[in-house]
């Protein structure tokens, strides 16, 4: 991983409000992601799925990634969000991440894969169960990756 420490004040201040804005921006990301997708039938128990997110330092490394994830049947879907900035303290990096659909009982076979390819020494392999969503979609999910 690279890390590029901040050239001024001026620099410092905006690498902490990006930090504090990001923060501030999950509860309410989450809440109107609950609204706009509260669709979710009875069917469906919720932390049946789990989205799981990988840090890749470059698009190729994240490719692989997600072919061998799909392929493996590891995931159902993996999209792929470029250019992330990752804060440290006092550091920060270009990477970009996986956002990896799953069942949640698949996470540590997905865990194990992504450190057994991944280049960086502590891969970041994260995971937050699945509340509510589109009920076919959930049902995709299912279909695709075995139990």
């Amino acid at each position: 991983m690279r890390y590029a420490r901040p050239k001024n004040a001026e620099e410092l201040k905006a690498t902490i409000r990006s930090v504090l804005l990001a923060g501030l921006m999950l509860p309410v990301l989450r809440r109107l992601g609950l609204r706009a997708f509260s669709m979710a039938s009875d069917s469906y128990s919720s932390g049946t799925h789990s989205a799981a997110f990988v840090t890749c330092p470059n698009d190729t490394v994240a490719k692989e990634l997600a072919r061998g994830i799909v392929e493996k049947k590891l995931a159902a879907c993996v999209n792929i969000i470029p250019q992330i900035t990752s804060v440290y303290v006092c550091d920060r990096d270009i990477e970009c991440v996986g956002m990896i659909k799953t069942r949640s009982s698949t996470i540590p076979a997905l865990a194990e894969y992504v450190r057994s390819k991944h280049p960086y020494e502590v891969a970041e392999v994260i995971s937050l169960p699945i509340d509510q969503g589109n009920p076919p979609y959930l049902k995709w999910i299912g279909d695709i990756v075995p139990e």
